[in-house]
């Protein structure tokens, strides 16, 4: 079995993006209530603030901030996964090699995970997050995404309203 050496500093923000097994499939939209009673049930018993989210049908890509002394990502997402899949009809299509190992075929086994360094790093990937059913086409605009924490963000004033009204060439999505 492959070792997968993930970056673990206590306290830090993570950027993480979790796809589906199936990427062209809508579970995540179709059923969103139960993907928010996943989190809120995981975030009650090893708390984590989500700075930012956006929940798109097939992926969904979040920053986290762990507590102080805390780096353990990982458990959170196996009981975000777990009580998600838990949650939803079992009509996926399962291989032969989860079969063996009684897993559902929900989700993509792995998830991607980065360290953010620094203010640059956060702001980017912050924007990011927010532009992306944009980016995908799913909407014009970033305000007509109901899936995401960009509402959120403009309730308290981070954005406006009509921030990333879809041209991307106005943004700094660079990686850092």
């Amino acid at each position: 079995m492959t070792n997968y050496r993930r970056c673990r500093v206590p306290g830090v923000v993570y950027f993480f993006t979790l796809r589906l097994a199936d990427h062209a499939g809508t579970l995540l939209t179709d059923h969103i209530d139960p993907l928010r009673s996943a989190f809120r049930t995981v975030r009650t018993r090893h708390p984590f603030e989500i700075d930012a989210i956006v929940i798109l049908p097939s992926h969904l890509h979040c920053l986290w901030s762990l507590p102080e002394g805390d780096s353990d990502y990982s458990l959170r997402w196996r009981q975000i996964k777990s009580a998600f899949s838990t949650a939803i009809p079992a009509d996926e299509i399962i291989t032969a090699s989860r079969r063996r190992k009684n897993e559902r075929g929900v989700w993509q086994r792995r998830f991607w995970e980065h360290t953010v360094r620094d203010d640059r790093g956060y702001a980017t990937r912050f924007d990011y997050i927010h532009y992306n059913p944009v980016k995908h086409g799913f909407v014009d605009r970033v305000k007509d995404w109901p899936y995401s924490s960009f509402h959120r963000c403009v309730r308290l004033g981070v954005y406006s309203e009509d921030w990333g009204g879809g041209d991307l060439e106005d943004l700094d999505l660079e990686e850092s």
